[in-house]
């Protein structure tokens, strides 16, 4: 008899729950809680910081709707600040970091009646919670056009004799080697290769998403192994700050960073978070479902790129910028084109992905078809883990 009380109060709480997904609620009511990693120091935590306070101004919401808590390590922390946010009554929970995933879906489980999402996850189509949703960009492509500012950089400077050695070659200052940052390389790496099809990278990882002595110390290693322009998937100033003090061209990521390196800053890409949370706002208003995973486009202007920095810049990269932007939104251009690298000297026509993340890293989707690989489709974070010829990792 038990189980049976048991059993029907656990429907009646699911169906509560389902009940006040469905039904929507004012906009007036609408309490959003952001947790972030770090704090507006870093690049990465501040552009989606500077998002949310954009998206609640266009939509009207009070100062007291919002809720920031920065400095949220990858740990229970994260759990323990999701679970107050949602006792404390917010009925939306953001948070911003990879690491975050599993102690954001322990808080989903938990609390059925708040809807809970996450950037940069793997999980929530195999998790499968309504109320868990993970998000993401394909920065890939904007990072792409980066590169392809950086190549018509290359040029000029291999045009005018003053490469440091034969080949053009570039420094990249990375975080942590997982595929969202060697998808973020990769694309980068093409992009300038589209330009100057000679030109080699080499990479160099810091093993932290935030280290600006690390991030620093790495592209002045790259500086000195002879690279001739430096970019990074790393939050802090310490690569771009490097590259001014050293005088060599920088593509920074997530903000323009031509504030302190005025003479060496091109362009950065970054992620405009501001339609995903207008997105999840409105649709909790409405009642309506939150997708599972969402990828913002440039179609949807959630890939941007910042000004380009005329000083720096080669002449001719603002026109050249939007006439590829012109070819991706077309489909006539694809980044990952499978004709334009090679792994071990061969293209490739098949690639399992890892696609449905389950902590064994056993790939089990196939990416390429029609001759690419089909990033960001299957799930909205990143899955582009192949280590292509002309790319070499340092460490």
């Amino acid at each position: 008899m038990k189980k049976i009380v048991a059993l029907v109060l656990a429907l009646v709480l699911c169906l509560t729950a389902a009940a006040s997904l469905a039904d929507g609620i004012a906009k007036e009511d609408i309490k959003l809680g952001v947790i972030t990693l770090h704090d507006e120091l870093s690049t990465y935590d501040k552009n989606f910081i500077d998002a949310v306070k954009q998206a609640a101004a266009e939509l009207g919401l009070a100062e007291d709707q919002i809720k920031i808590i920065s400095g949220i390590p990858e740990s229970e922390a994260c759990y323990d600040t999701a679970a107050e946010l949602a006792e404390d009554g917010f009925n939306i929970v953001f948070a911003d970091s990879f690491g975050h995933e599993d102690f954001m879906i322990k808080a989903a489980k938990e609390f059925e009646n708040v809807e809970f999402c996450h950037a940069t996850g793997t999980k929530a189509h195999t998790e499968k919670l309504s109320n868990y949703h993970n998000a993401f960009a394909s920065i890939y492509e904007g990072r792409f056009l980066a590169g392809v500012a950086a190549g018509l950089k290359l040029k000029e400077i291999q045009e005018a004799g003053n490469l440091k050695g034969e080949k053009p070659l570039m420094g990249y200052v990375g975080a942590f080697p997982y595929a969202e940052v060697k998808s973020g390389y990769t694309s980068f790496y093409l992009g300038a290769k589209s330009i100057v099809p000679d030109v080699e990278m080499k990479v160099i990882f810091t093993q932290s998403w935030y280290d600006e002595e690390g991030e620093k110390t790495a592209a002045k290693a790259l500086i000195a192994a002879n690279c001739d322009l430096i970019s990074q998937h790393a939050d802090s100033w310490g690569a771009p700050t490097a590259c001014e003090e050293a005088g060599i061209p920088n593509i920074s990521y997530n903000m323009a960073t031509v504030e302190k390196c005025p003479n060496t800053f091109i362009v950065a890409s970054r992620i405009n978070w501001v339609p995903y949370f207008k997105y999840i706002i409105e649709q909790r208003i409405a009642g309506e479902a939150i997708a599972v995973d969402w990828t913002g486009t440039i179609e949807t202007d959630s890939v941007l790129l910042t000004d380009v920095n005329e000083q720096a810049a080669a002449e001719g990269t603002v026109a050249k910028i939007e006439e590829v932007k012109a070819e991706l939104l077309a489909g006539t251009r694809k980044v990952y084109d499978t004709a334009t690298f090679t792994v071990g000297g061969e293209a490739l026509t098949t690639y399992l992905a890892d696609v449905d993340d389950m902590g064994d890293f056993v790939p089990e989707t196939e990416a390429i078809a029609d001759g690419y690989f089909h990033e960001s489709e299957m799930r909205s974070a990143p899955y582009f883990d192949i280590d292509i010829d002309g790319i070499e990792i340092l460490n």
